[in-house]
């Protein structure tokens, strides 16, 4: 059905993005200007959330969570186009929805956008690329080789991938899009979301065409 997929969809983003978000201004507000563990904190905050609600959720929608997720699973004939643009329209609204949530429990304004926190430049932008190629990489890995590990797949490599990129590792154009609706340790600014979007989407045509072959059962 595909309304109780959507309504999956978009608590489960929305969950993610209280875990990204609510992490960061809890880490931000007790390290005490160590932004090594205030990002440590928020990797393994956003990984623990991850494995739960792709465990939880994945019986229903699937747990995308991601609009590049679910362009990669249409590309591959795995889910159906005509149900692309509304499962990308409750994850981006979810997103929003988990920013606003986390900034009403910090008692922090609600509506606010990313003045602070710019993330723009090729090391960026070429970071996103290899986070999302990536986390593409352990989705279909897994589910090729041990379907069940898939849950600590993901949140495992996510919360390795805040250390490794130099974006901290969206890879996940709603989850950007919401991340500019916050001025927090979380947050982009709105003038560089584009460019990361483009070099997600990127990665995804790259992972279909590479990771189709390499996976493939002959």
């Amino acid at each position: 059905m595909i309304a109780k997929k959507l309504v999956a969809e978009g608590i489960g983003t929305g969950l993610l993005l209280i875990g990204v978000v609510g992490s960061g201004i809890m880490a931000e507000s007790l390290s005490g200007g160590n932004t090594a563990l205030a990002l440590l904190a928020n990797a393994i905050a956003t990984g623990c959330m991850l494995y739960a609600i792709i465990n939880t959720l994945g019986p229903l929608s699937g747990a995308h969570f991601n609009p590049a997720v679910t362009l990669a699973f249409a590309l591959r004939g795995e889910h159906p186009w005509a149900q692309v643009p509304p499962y990308v329209a409750v994850q981006v609204l979810g997103c929003i929805l988990g920013v606003w949530a986390s900034h009403l429990m910090f008692d922090l304004p609600i509506l606010q956008t990313s003045t602070t926190m710019h993330r723009t430049g090729l090391a960026q932008w070429s970071s996103e690329i290899i986070a999302t190629f990536g986390l593409l990489f352990v989705i279909f890995g897994g589910l090729r080789s041990r379907p069940d590990t898939v849950p600590a797949l993901v949140g495992l490599y996510i919360t390795g991938a805040y250390w490794f990129t130099s974006s901290t590792s969206f890879a996940n154009p709603a989850v950007t899009i919401a991340r500019g609706f916050s001025d927090t340790f979380a947050g982009i600014y709105p003038g560089h979301i584009l460019s990361f979007i483009l070099a997600q989407l990127l990665a995804v045509m790259l992972g279909h065409f590479t990771l189709r072959w390499l996976f493939s059962k002959d």
